[in-house]
């Protein structure tokens, strides 16, 4: 191989379509493409995303190898997300990649979505400090809340997870409450800001260890505002951005008590936090305050590698071509695949 090493990423795990393009740990190109089909349904319908991958996937990754300035026969592997995410979504780009690898004779090298997104702390960027092994990262989005203790590259263990809702879940389960549009947190986010994140009080789930549960709190939210609006039908519309600040407070709340007995149980303080929820404002400061509180280093990525997208599967490529673990036979899509 030469010295420099091209790596094409594709992400098609839920309801983007990425594609980027890296040189060694530099990202040359990060394409994502939405799919505003969903907004209708208040959710993610998985037949209408696998079609628009279908339609998406070319074009993105054109749109990627130019804007990177290189051609496809340029590339030394293709690295494509094999799981978690929809099977229908993950089949096309996995399809896709597999194909291009095999038409250029280059490896295709699956990615483990979740660890994607602790990976992209270690794409090359002069205003992001890599975290120093081993690190505790907190990965939260729409379908994922997990605390994985991070010892090496791929050498990592899950130490907490969700026993039923994710975190994105219960911001977007909050908002259709509310009468939000999808997806509702950024929405949520938003108002809290102008909210006082006292003017309500909601329960916060007993769950041993540093599992979390957040569907009881969901059903807190749905009583509480059935029992408001049932005696004024305005309640809602006049008390938004406090009901908003309030969901966001305890939703916060709940992620720092246990990140706070992980660092304790571990006596590890390196924090780095990863997913599309974690460019929640309330998230990010409530970490970072940990530095001053706690004594942590924390590490926060930029908002562009916390959603979905192809740089995270683009550096967990390259590290995987220079530790010597690329090559795989088993290279099957997972919808519910594991560390």
């Amino acid at each position: 191989m030469s010295e420099n090493i091209y790596v094409l990423g594709i992400e098609s795990s839920c309801d983007d379509t990425a594609a980027a393009v890296l040189c060694n740990n530099l990202v040359l190109s990060n394409v994502v493409a939405g799919q505003k089909v969903h907004e209708a349904y208040g959710g993610v319908v998985p037949e209408l995303a696998s079609r628009a991958h279908q339609q998406n996937i070319v074009p993105v990754v054109d749109a990627a190898l130019k804007q990177a300035g290189i051609s496809k026969s340029d590339l030394n592997a293709v690295a494509f997300t094999q799981g978690p995410g929809l099977l229908g979504s993950l089949l096309v780009g996995a399809s896709f990649a597999k194909g291009l690898a095999k038409g250029m004779g280059i490896p295709a090298i699956g990615i483990n979505h979740m660890q994607g997104h602790i990976l992209a702390h270690f794409i090359d960027d002069a205003n992001h400090q890599s975290p120093t092994f081993p690190f505790l990262a907190l990965t939260i989005s729409g379908g994922h809340t997990q605390i994985v203790r991070v010892d090496n590259y791929f050498d990592m263990t899950i130490l907490g997870e969700t026993i039923d809702d994710a975190i994105g879940e219960a911001f977007d389960k909050s908002g259709k409450l509310l009468h939000l549009g999808y997806p509702a947190g950024p929405e949520i986010d938003k108002r809290a800001k102008l909210g006082n994140a006292k003017a309500f009080s909601f329960p916060k789930p007993k769950v041993d260890g540093l599992n979390f549960s957040f569907s009881g709190l969901k059903t807190a939210i749905l009583y509480f505002l059935q029992k408001e609006t049932q005696t004024n039908p305005d309640f809602i519309d006049q008390h938004l951005n406090d009901i908003c600040a309030s969901i966001q407070y305890t939703i916060v709340e709940i992620v720092m008590d246990k990140l706070i007995k992980a660092t304790k149980l571990t006596g590890i303080n390196h924090v780095a936090i990863g997913g599309g929820v974690s460019a929640n404002s309330g998230i990010r400061e409530a970490v970072r305050s940990g530095e001053n509180k706690y004594g942590w280093t924390t590490y926060i990525p930029k908002f562009e590698y916390t959603t979905d997208n192809a740089a995270m599967i683009g550096i967990a490529g390259q590290l995987k071509l220079k530790s010597g673990i690329s090559g795989s036979n088993n290279l099957h899509v997972s919808a519910r695949l594991k560390f």
